[in-house]
């Protein structure tokens, strides 16, 4: 009994052991398990700090990059200008070395011309002592007479050659004048007839940067090619910086390609597809625009009601200009003015205001012939009043006008057209202008030399010391001033300068 007790008790001690031990590998399992999860969480959370870490680092360095990318622009930028103020230093530098040199060799010359002179004077003072015995010998005259006649003798002499002379280096400088003058007025119409064509032409889109050139132009330039055949307007890729540039003479067609390839840019698809899609609803809005523009200007001169046929050509006016002027900014000024010469001789501001805003809508339509004429006929199909339509027809003179309203609308055309800086002067006017000015001022005595300058806004004459006294000057330079008023017409003022001066050059030796 016990042996069994024993064995029982060894048995339930075992059960128990082995229990307990259980117990305990669980509870190791269990921590061992805990532990590999926290190791695990350790590792996600190391993990998502070296994320967070690259992802702040990678964020620093684009940064860094585009600093460093606009401060490599700047500096570009920086190093042109230097290049370019390098270029004109050095210009300038060569044009005193060249004008250094000329006033050595005009010094040179002189100094050749003087000793001749000392050289010829002394030869005629041995020949007037020659003649001076001779007359005495032949005329039996006294010395002081002979001296008297012989001096007189000279005299004529040296007025006459002083005369010739005078005349020579006056033809001669003149010739220089007008050639030096031809090319200072030569290239100032090159340089603004360049920029008339370039403000008629062509428009400039900026873009963000130059590899949306690239894109632009499309592989083997098939981009390109469609934007031109779509939307009719050449497009020119430079080597400019951040600038593309669209040259055409219609400008809708080339207001509608610039907000076409803007909007392009801005979505960033460019594909033919792409830009067909893009410019068929740019032509949609911008007819709509052109009607808007048309209507708001119709509302604000309360002109109402009109065709709605034609308030779109008005609003076709903001895109056409007329010697260089806005055609719808003149017409909308030549409407202001002809309402009020009406209204001051007490008829119907509204039509003459009517008028004036219609008289060159000719100039927008695509038909040959006199603009008045299409104009007042395109007006009539519409059934628009007949003194306006007899006003916009005769504003140049091309039929007879039947009311006052016609010389009103013609006055207000001028008067628009005229005023200072409305309109480019014409190149032939120009010229005619500016050498007038100077035959003027060369048509008074005493004067050498005359230049029209500051495109014409002023004449400076040089007058010979010798010939014209300081009292003259004044008189000269009011005689040149009311010439001018006299025979030439011209905007605001222009400028007369006379100048008189003596120069002595002596040599110490």
């Amino acid at each position: 009994m016990e042996v069994a007790l024993g064995i029982i008790f060894s048995i339930f001690t075992f059960i128990l052991g082995f229990y307990i031990g259980r117990r305990k590998v669980d509870e190791l399992k269990r921590k061992l398990m805990e532990y590999e999860n926290s190791f695990k969480k350790a590792e996600e959370i190391i993990r998502e700090a070296q994320l967070k870490a690259d992802e702040i680092v990678n964020t620093e360095r684009k940064k860094l990059e585009n600093e460093i990318y606009k401060e490599k622009k700047e500096l570009e930028k920086e190093r042109k200008k230097l290049e370019q103020l390098q270029i004109q230093v050095e210009k300038r530098m060569e044009n005193l070395d060249q004008r250094e040199r000329e006033l050595r060799n005009k010094e040179r010359i002189l100094q050749d011309k003087e000793r001749a002179l000392a050289i010829k004077e002394s030869s005629i003072n041995e020949k007037l002592n020659e003649i001076t015995k001779e007359l005495e010998r032949v005329a039996n005259m006294t010395r002081e007479e002979a001296r008297k006649e012989l001096l007189k003798s000279v005299e004529i002499q040296a007025r006459y050659e002083a005369a010739q002379l005078a005349h020579r280096i006056r033809e001669e400088t003149k010739l220089r004048a007008e050639r030096e003058a031809k090319e200072i007025i030569a290239q100032a119409i090159q340089r603004c007839a360049s920029a008339q064509t370039a403000e008629t032409t062509i428009s400039i889109v900026e873009i963000p940067s130059d590899d949306i050139k690239g894109r632009i132009i499309g592989r083997e330039g098939r981009n390109i090619r469609a934007f031109e055949s779509i939307t009719g307007v050449e497009v020119i890729i430079d080597d400019t910086p951040e600038v593309i540039v669209l040259s055409s003479f219609d400008p809708i067609r080339r207001e509608k390609a610039k907000i076409c390839i803007e909007r392009l840019i801005e979505d960033g698809r460019i594909h033919p597809a792409r830009i067909e899609e893009i410019y068929r609803k740019v032509e949609e809005e911008f007819e709509n625009h052109i009607r808007s523009v048309g209507e708001e200007v119709v509302l604000n001169l309360g002109i109402n009601p009109i065709h709605s046929e034609i308030v779109y050509y008005i609003g076709k006016m903001k895109y056409r200009t007329s010697y260089g002027q806005n055609l719808l900014l003149h017409s909308i000024e030549t409407a202001k003015i002809a309402a009020i010469i009406a209204g001051e001789l007490g008829l119907d501001r509204n039509i003459a205001k009517r008028a004036g805003l219609l008289h060159d809508i000719g100039k927008v339509m695509d038909e040959e012939g006199p603009h008045a004429v299409i104009g007042g006929q395109f007006l009539s199909r519409f059934g628009e009043n007949e003194l306006v339509v007899n006003a916009v027809m005769a504003h140049h003179g091309d039929v007879e006008p039947i009311s006052p309203y016609a010389p009103i609308v013609a006055a207000a055309d001028a008067i628009s057209g005229s005023r200072p800086g409305a309109r480019r002067e014409s190149i032939e006017k120009y010229i005619q202008r500016i050498r007038r000015l100077e035959e003027i001022a060369y048509e008074h005595k005493g004067v050498e030399k005359a230049f029209a300058i500051q495109a014409g806004r002023e004449v400076r004459v040089i007058v010979d010391a010798n010939k014209v006294s300081d009292l003259e000057v004044y008189e000269i330079a009011r005689s040149i001033s009311k010439k001018i008023e006299e025979e030439l017409q011209f905007p605001g003022q222009i400028k007369v300068v006379v100048i008189r001066e003596t120069r002595v050059v002596e040599y110490a030796r």
